[in-house]
This record gives structure tokens, C-alpha cells and sequence, in this order.
């Protein structure tokens, strides 16, 4: 889902938000001028991400944290702090979290976030890197009969309020002629809520999300997703800009997870790996040669440490979002540029 907090009409930023932002800037500068120092002292990583959607980050019946999006902040605590246990997970909406990255409460946003130019440009943030590549779709009712979206043409249709998605629908009818009605809400659960009580006729977010949220319902087989995609929606980890060590960090942490995958290094042999192998890449990656760790400032086994903590990024998309999940998503883009998709990391050199 998409942030559009600091819009105005037309889906320009507002005199008074840019102001605001500007002081936020101001009044943050000093504190994210090292946030790699202020994580280290604290000895706690604070990682926002969303308020339970599952495959990307919800608590489970024991109050854990599952998902790709709260495994990689254990994977990235684990790199900085040596213990993929040492994190605060705070839940955000939609609304809340670009403002709680910006006014420091959190280290990293890591919450089902869509990369786009605005968010680079106005909001003062750096997304490092991909870790899903989405796109937005439609879920309706089988019993409706609707099978394409222009079967949609004056519906009512549940969507959260103050994202892009909200944007991208109305772009979409618009652009194609045909009419609707939006039912509008903050949370996640008060949009499918709406949807399961029948008070729109679609609903509509990332493809992702709707896999997420279908197996919510009383009856997921009920339901059917729309097979046109109206949108591209990167989404990855944020950080504040303004500091590119820890920039650097946290997309290395991604980056060498995807390296890992693709060397065929995972949670299980990782250890092994780190004392014995002679490929020259795995060593690499693996502190074993190189100044990798130096660079960034950590010790030389951080990418080990992340790796044994989580896995590598296939162990991290089966494990959540593949076929072995609720979730039985096909990787299709996020399979490994070798076999296809779209998943490349930079080497480790």
C-alpha cells in the first residue's frame, strides 16, 4: 500500500506540509546523522511495519512477528547487533508510516511500501531495494460474476484511504470510461471488513495484499482475483536520507540475502560455507575474504550472521509468501534474474 499523507489536490504536496516536512528535516538532521551508532548503543533495532498482514508482517496467536517484511529487520539485526532477537516492532498504518520515519521513531521502515519518484524526491527517504515486486489488483465475489474488470463498471469498491492505490483507481476508471463509487477506509481490516459485509462490490490493493487479506475471509474460495494488474508497485525497505551509512546497511543486508540465494548458500550450510568454501563470490559474501564488513562498519561475518538468522531470500519467499505458505504465491518477477525474474543483486566485491 502507498502513503499519499503530504498530498493536496491534484496530488500535489501542500504549502503547510512541505513546510512541516522542511522543519521535520531540520529538527532530524543531527539525530540520523549515524543511526548505526544510535542503534548500536540503544541495543534494539525499531522496525515499523504494518498493522497484520500476513506473508509480510502480522503477529501470530503468540504475539511473533511472521513475514518476509519482519524477518528481514531480524536479518538486518542480526547483521548490525549480532542477534536477530534485538528488535521493536512497532505496527503503522498506511497514514502513519512515512511520519514516523521522518520524526525518528523508527530505524527502518519495513512494511509493504511502494517505491516511487515523490517518496525519493519530497519526503526525504531512500528505499534500498526491492524486496517484492507487485502490482495492484482486484478481488471480487464468484457469485457476481465478474470476471474482467470491466465488470466493475459502476460498483462501489473498497479501497484504503490515503495510499496511491486510491490514486491508481481512479487513473484507471477514468482512463477507461467507466464509473464506480469508492468506499474508503484507513485499515486494512476495516476495508475488508467492508468488503466481506457486502458493502462494496470489489476490493482492491497490491495482488499481494489481496492474497493476504482473501485468506482472512469466512469463505476464501468465495472469491476470485481479477487477472488485469493496473499498476507497478516495487516494494522495499525505507530508511531516512541523510545518512548513507546506514543506507548502505540496510541494502546490503537485502542485497546479500538475494546474493545468497543465488550462490546457493542458506540458513543450514551457511556455517559450514564460511570456513571451508573456495569460491572466491561465497567467500566474499561471507567475510571470509575481502573488507566487506569494514566498509560498512560491521564485523566481518554480518552477512553470515543475517543469513543464518533468516535464511536467504528463496528460504524467506517459500517460507512466507511460496507455495508451502497460506499465502501459495507463485514468485513469477521474484524469482532470480537467472531463472527468469527480476530478483539481481550487485556482487559483493
Amino acid at each position: 500500500m502507498k502513503n499519499t499523507d503530504w498530498l493536496g489536490k491534484g496530488g500535489q504536496i501542500s504549502r503547510l506540509a512541505a513546510v512541516v516536512f522542511a522543519a521535520a528535516t531540520v529538527m532530524a538532521g543531527a539525530a540520523v546523522a549515524d543511526t548505526l551508532e544510535t542503534v548500536t548503543k540503544r541495543g534494539v533495532l525499531k522496525c515499523g511495519v504494518s498493522g497484520g498482514l500476513p506473508g509480510f508482517s502480522s503477529p501470530d496467536a503468540k504475539g511473533v512477528w511472521r513475514g518476509i517484511d519482519a524477518d528481514f529487520c531480524r536479518a538486518l539485526a542480526a547483521a548490525v547487533l549480532g542477534d536477530a532477537g534485538k528488535v521493536s516492532f512497532r505496527s503503522l498504518s498506511a497514514k502513519q508510516r512515512f511520519t514516523a520515519l521522518q520524526f525518528n521513531e523508527i530505524d527502518v521502515l519495513s512494511r509493504n511500501s511502494t517505491w516511487n519518484l515523490r517518496r525519493d524526491a519530497a519526503l526525504g527517504l531512500n528505499f534500498a531495494g526491492v524486496i517484492y515486486y507487485d502490482g495492484q489488483g482486484f478481488m471480487a465475489r464468484k457469485a457476481d460474476g465478474v470476471k474482467r474488470l470491466k465488470d466493475l463498471n459502476g460498483a462501489a469498491i473498497c479501497v484504503n484511504t490515503g495510499t496511491t492505490t486510491e490514486l491508481n483507481l481512479g487513473d484507471y476508471f477514468r482512463t477507461n470510461k467507466l464509473k464506480y463509487t469508492p468506499v474508503v477506509f484507513e485499515k486494512y481490516d476495516e476495508v475488508i471488513a467492508a468488503y466481506e459485509k457486502g458493502r462494496c462490490d470489489a476490493f482492491t490493493t497490491d495482488l499481494s495484499g489481496l492474497a493476504a487479506q482473501r485468506i482472512k475471509l469466512k469463505k476464501p474460495d468465495a472469491h476470485v482475483l481479477l487477472p488485469e494488474v493496473i499498476s507497478k508497485e516495487p516494494l522495499g525497505p525505507v530508511v531516512r536520507q541523510g545518512d548513507d551509512k546506514w543506507f548502505n546497511i540496510v541494502k546490503w543486508t537485502l542485497f546479500a540475502l538475494i546474493n545468497a540465494e543465488e550462490l546457493g548458500v542458506t540458513s543450514k550450510n551457511v556455517g559450514r560455507l564460511a570456513k571451508t568454501s573456495r569460491n572466491a563470490k561465497v567467500r566474499r559474501l561471507l567475510g571470509a575474504e575481502g573488507q566487506g564488513g569494514e566498509q560498512l562498519g560491521l564485523s566481518a561475518d554480518w552477512a553470515v550472521k543475517a543469513i543464518a538468522a533468516v535464511g536467504n531470500y528463496g528460504e524467506l519467499f517459500e517460507r512466507h509468501l511460496g507455495k508451502t505458505s497460506r499465502l501459495k504465491l507463485d514468485r513469477g518477477l521474484n524469482r532470480l534474474w537467472t531463472q527468469g525474474g527480476l530478483m539481481y543483486a550487485p556482487p559483493v566485491r
